[in-house]
Protein backbone atom coordinates (compact mmCIF):
# COMPACT_ATOMS: atom_id res chain seq x y z
CA UNK A 1 0.00 0.00 0.00
CA UNK A 2 1.22 3.50 -0.78
CA UNK A 3 2.21 5.33 2.10
CA UNK A 4 2.17 8.58 0.36
CA UNK A 5 0.66 9.68 -3.30
CA UNK A 6 0.55 12.73 -5.63
CA UNK A 7 -2.40 12.86 -7.69
CA UNK A 8 -3.04 14.81 -10.46
CA UNK A 9 -1.23 18.30 -9.24
CA UNK A 10 -0.95 21.39 -11.52
CA UNK A 11 0.35 24.57 -9.89
CA UNK A 12 0.16 28.22 -11.63
CA UNK A 13 1.90 31.24 -9.97
CA UNK A 14 -0.64 34.47 -10.76
CA UNK A 15 0.74 38.24 -10.82
CA UNK A 16 -0.66 41.67 -12.44
CA UNK A 17 0.70 40.42 -15.43
CA UNK A 18 -0.68 36.89 -15.86
CA UNK A 19 0.37 34.00 -14.74
CA UNK A 20 3.48 31.09 -14.83
CA UNK A 21 2.83 27.69 -14.88
CA UNK A 22 5.73 26.02 -12.78
CA UNK A 23 3.59 22.32 -12.50
CA UNK A 24 1.83 20.41 -14.54
CA UNK A 25 0.23 16.86 -13.87
CA UNK A 26 2.22 15.50 -11.99
CA UNK A 27 1.78 11.81 -10.52
CA UNK A 28 3.48 9.09 -8.58
CA UNK A 29 3.15 7.14 -5.07
CA UNK A 30 5.79 6.30 -2.29
CA UNK A 31 5.62 3.15 -0.66
CA UNK A 32 6.16 2.78 3.19
CA UNK A 33 10.29 2.80 4.12
CA UNK A 34 10.91 4.16 0.39
CA UNK A 35 13.71 6.72 -0.32
CA UNK A 36 12.39 8.44 -3.98
CA UNK A 37 14.27 11.18 -4.79
CA UNK A 38 13.43 14.22 -7.05
CA UNK A 39 15.72 15.98 -9.69
CA UNK A 40 15.54 18.08 -12.07
CA UNK A 41 16.73 21.44 -14.06
CA UNK A 42 17.29 24.14 -11.25
CA UNK A 43 13.78 26.40 -11.10
CA UNK A 44 11.55 23.49 -12.25
CA UNK A 45 10.01 23.67 -9.53
CA UNK A 46 11.20 20.56 -7.39
CA UNK A 47 10.94 22.76 -3.90
CA UNK A 48 7.55 23.69 -5.09
CA UNK A 49 6.62 20.12 -5.28
CA UNK A 50 7.92 19.63 -1.83
CA UNK A 51 6.31 22.30 0.21
CA UNK A 52 2.73 21.25 -1.49
CA UNK A 53 3.45 17.69 -0.58
CA UNK A 54 4.69 19.30 3.25
CA UNK A 55 1.38 20.84 2.84
CA UNK A 56 2.62 24.48 3.30
CA UNK A 57 0.87 25.58 -0.11
CA UNK A 58 -2.07 24.56 -1.65
CA UNK A 59 -1.36 23.31 -5.41
CA UNK A 60 -3.75 24.94 -8.18
CA UNK A 61 -5.30 21.88 -8.83
CA UNK A 62 -4.76 17.85 -7.46
CA UNK A 63 -4.33 16.29 -4.06
CA UNK A 64 -1.62 14.61 -1.90
CA UNK A 65 -2.75 11.80 0.37
CA UNK A 66 -0.97 9.69 3.59
CA UNK A 67 -2.48 6.55 4.05
CA UNK A 68 -5.29 7.14 0.98
CA UNK A 69 -6.42 10.01 3.23
CA UNK A 70 -6.29 13.50 1.54
CA UNK A 71 -3.94 16.30 2.95
CA UNK A 72 -6.00 19.52 4.14
CA UNK A 73 -3.03 20.84 5.96
CA UNK A 74 0.26 20.33 7.09
CA UNK A 75 0.42 16.74 9.31
CA UNK A 76 1.99 15.45 12.23
CA UNK A 77 2.76 12.43 9.93
CA UNK A 78 5.57 14.53 7.86
CA UNK A 79 8.89 16.33 9.28
CA UNK A 80 10.83 18.54 7.12
CA UNK A 81 14.26 18.83 6.83
CA UNK A 82 15.66 22.21 4.83
CA UNK A 83 18.57 23.03 3.10
CA UNK A 84 19.78 25.14 5.91
CA UNK A 85 19.71 23.16 9.36
CA UNK A 86 18.66 26.25 10.34
CA UNK A 87 19.53 26.00 14.19
CA UNK A 88 19.51 28.77 16.68
CA UNK A 89 23.02 30.10 17.54
CA UNK A 90 21.94 30.94 20.95
CA UNK A 91 20.03 28.00 22.04
CA UNK A 92 22.53 24.47 23.08
CA UNK A 93 21.28 21.56 21.29
CA UNK A 94 19.30 20.32 23.86
CA UNK A 95 17.44 23.46 22.98
CA UNK A 96 17.77 23.32 19.67
CA UNK A 97 16.16 19.55 19.42
CA UNK A 98 13.05 20.12 21.75
CA UNK A 99 11.93 23.37 19.59
CA UNK A 100 9.22 21.63 18.11
CA UNK A 101 8.35 19.52 20.83
CA UNK A 102 7.85 23.05 22.79
CA UNK A 103 6.21 24.89 19.96
CA UNK A 104 3.76 22.08 20.33
CA UNK A 105 3.25 22.86 24.37
CA UNK A 106 4.36 19.42 25.10
CA UNK A 107 6.74 18.86 27.40
CA UNK A 108 10.50 17.89 26.06
CA UNK A 109 10.41 15.33 29.32
CA UNK A 110 7.91 13.00 27.69
CA UNK A 111 10.36 12.86 25.09
CA UNK A 112 13.69 12.34 26.82
CA UNK A 113 14.22 8.63 26.43
CA UNK A 114 14.10 8.80 22.59
CA UNK A 115 15.64 11.97 22.43
CA UNK A 116 18.47 10.93 24.84
CA UNK A 117 18.74 7.46 22.33
CA UNK A 118 19.14 8.99 19.10
CA UNK A 119 21.67 11.40 21.01
CA UNK A 120 23.58 8.28 21.77
CA UNK A 121 23.52 6.41 18.67
CA UNK A 122 24.40 9.20 16.34
CA UNK A 123 27.34 10.57 18.64
CA UNK A 124 26.16 13.69 19.95
CA UNK A 125 25.12 13.26 23.37
CA UNK A 126 28.39 14.88 24.64
CA UNK A 127 27.94 17.51 22.98
CA UNK A 128 23.74 18.10 24.32
CA UNK A 129 25.17 21.32 26.24
CA UNK A 130 27.36 22.77 23.47
CA UNK A 131 26.07 26.00 21.04
CA UNK A 132 25.41 25.28 16.94
CA UNK A 133 28.82 27.54 16.49
CA UNK A 134 30.95 25.16 18.32
CA UNK A 135 30.08 22.30 16.00
CA UNK A 136 31.05 21.08 12.49
CA UNK A 137 28.93 21.67 9.37
CA UNK A 138 28.01 17.52 9.93
CA UNK A 139 27.26 17.74 13.19
CA UNK A 140 24.84 20.34 12.90
CA UNK A 141 22.98 18.76 10.08
CA UNK A 142 22.42 15.55 12.58
CA UNK A 143 21.45 17.97 15.17
CA UNK A 144 18.59 19.36 12.73
CA UNK A 145 17.86 15.68 11.65
CA UNK A 146 17.24 14.49 15.29
CA UNK A 147 15.41 17.92 15.94
CA UNK A 148 12.82 17.04 12.81
CA UNK A 149 12.97 12.91 14.41
CA UNK A 150 12.07 14.39 17.76
CA UNK A 151 8.16 14.48 17.09
CA UNK A 152 8.37 11.11 15.30
CA UNK A 153 6.87 11.60 11.73
CA UNK A 154 6.23 8.87 9.36
CA UNK A 155 7.41 10.75 6.23
CA UNK A 156 10.59 12.76 5.96
CA UNK A 157 10.45 15.69 3.26
CA UNK A 158 14.19 16.80 2.87
CA UNK A 159 15.13 19.64 0.25
CA UNK A 160 19.11 20.08 -0.21
CA UNK A 161 20.06 18.37 3.13
CA UNK A 162 23.37 18.68 2.33
CA UNK A 163 23.65 21.63 -0.48
CA UNK A 164 25.48 23.47 2.17
CA UNK A 165 28.33 20.86 3.13
CA UNK A 166 31.65 20.92 1.49
CA UNK A 167 31.93 17.64 -0.77
CA UNK A 168 33.69 15.73 1.53
CA UNK A 169 31.70 16.34 4.89
CA UNK A 170 28.88 16.01 2.24
CA UNK A 171 29.57 12.72 1.03
CA UNK A 172 30.52 11.52 4.80
CA UNK A 173 27.06 12.85 6.60
CA UNK A 174 24.56 11.49 3.72
CA UNK A 175 26.15 8.17 4.34
CA UNK A 176 25.56 8.58 7.79
CA UNK A 177 22.07 10.10 7.73
CA UNK A 178 21.01 7.67 5.15
CA UNK A 179 21.93 4.71 7.89
CA UNK A 180 19.91 6.75 10.57
CA UNK A 181 16.94 6.57 8.42
CA UNK A 182 17.33 3.29 7.48
CA UNK A 183 17.10 2.34 11.08
CA UNK A 184 14.44 4.54 11.73
CA UNK A 185 12.20 3.00 9.06
CA UNK A 186 11.61 6.31 7.46
CA UNK A 187 9.57 7.02 4.33
CA UNK A 188 11.78 9.87 2.40
CA UNK A 189 11.49 11.95 -0.01
CA UNK A 190 14.19 14.47 -0.99
CA UNK A 191 14.63 16.90 -3.46
CA UNK A 192 18.46 17.84 -4.57
CA UNK A 193 20.44 18.41 -7.78
CA UNK A 194 23.17 16.67 -7.42
CA UNK A 195 22.23 12.96 -9.27
CA UNK A 196 25.11 10.68 -7.86
CA UNK A 197 24.07 11.70 -4.25
CA UNK A 198 19.98 10.75 -5.45
CA UNK A 199 21.12 7.80 -7.08
CA UNK A 200 23.60 6.51 -4.00
CA UNK A 201 20.74 7.25 -1.82
CA UNK A 202 17.49 6.46 -3.58
CA UNK A 203 15.10 3.42 -3.98
CA UNK A 204 14.00 5.86 -7.03
CA UNK A 205 14.24 8.88 -8.22
CA UNK A 206 11.36 10.98 -10.35
CA UNK A 207 13.17 13.03 -13.09
CA UNK A 208 11.36 16.43 -13.35
CA UNK A 209 11.47 18.58 -16.78
CA UNK A 210 12.20 22.02 -17.00
CA UNK A 211 9.08 24.95 -16.03
CA UNK A 212 6.45 23.67 -16.51
CA UNK A 213 7.65 20.66 -14.66
CA UNK A 214 6.30 17.36 -15.51
CA UNK A 215 7.40 14.02 -14.77
CA UNK A 216 10.03 13.02 -17.57
CA UNK A 217 10.80 9.42 -15.88
CA UNK A 218 10.93 7.36 -12.68
CA UNK A 219 13.93 5.37 -12.64
CA UNK A 220 14.28 2.23 -10.21
CA UNK A 221 17.31 2.37 -8.67
CA UNK A 222 18.93 -1.53 -7.37
CA UNK A 223 22.49 -2.16 -5.94
CA UNK A 224 23.75 -5.29 -5.22
CA UNK A 225 23.92 -6.38 -1.61
CA UNK A 226 27.39 -6.33 -1.56
CA UNK A 227 26.86 -2.43 -2.47
CA UNK A 228 24.73 -1.61 1.23
CA UNK A 229 25.47 2.04 1.71
CA UNK A 230 25.66 5.11 -0.33
CA UNK A 231 29.31 5.22 -0.43
CA UNK A 232 29.24 1.94 -1.40
CA UNK A 233 26.91 2.20 -4.38
CA UNK A 234 29.13 4.29 -6.08
CA UNK A 235 31.14 1.85 -6.45
CA UNK A 236 28.80 0.06 -8.20
CA UNK A 237 29.32 -0.87 -12.02
CA UNK A 238 25.98 0.03 -12.49
CA UNK A 239 25.88 3.70 -11.17
CA UNK A 240 27.82 5.10 -14.01
CA UNK A 241 24.67 3.31 -16.12
CA UNK A 242 22.02 5.52 -13.99
CA UNK A 243 24.14 8.53 -13.78
CA UNK A 244 24.29 8.38 -17.58
CA UNK A 245 20.93 7.47 -18.12
CA UNK A 246 19.40 10.32 -16.06
CA UNK A 247 21.38 12.75 -17.19
CA UNK A 248 20.12 12.43 -20.93
CA UNK A 249 17.26 12.69 -19.55
CA UNK A 250 17.97 16.17 -17.67
CA UNK A 251 19.36 17.55 -20.91
CA UNK A 252 16.97 16.65 -23.81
Amino acid sequence: MSKLTVKDVFMNYHSLKGFTKALTDINFSVEEGEFLSIVGPSGCGKTTLLNIIAGLIKPSCGEIFIDNEPLASASSKLGYMFQRDHLFEWSSVWNNITLGIRIQHKSPDLYKDKLTSLLKNYGLMDFVNYYPDELSGGMRQKVALIRTLALNPEVLLLDEPFSALDYQTRLNISDEIFKILKREGKTVIMVTHDISEAISMSNRIVVLSKRPAKIKKIFDITFSESYNSPLKCREDPEFRIYFNSIWKELNY
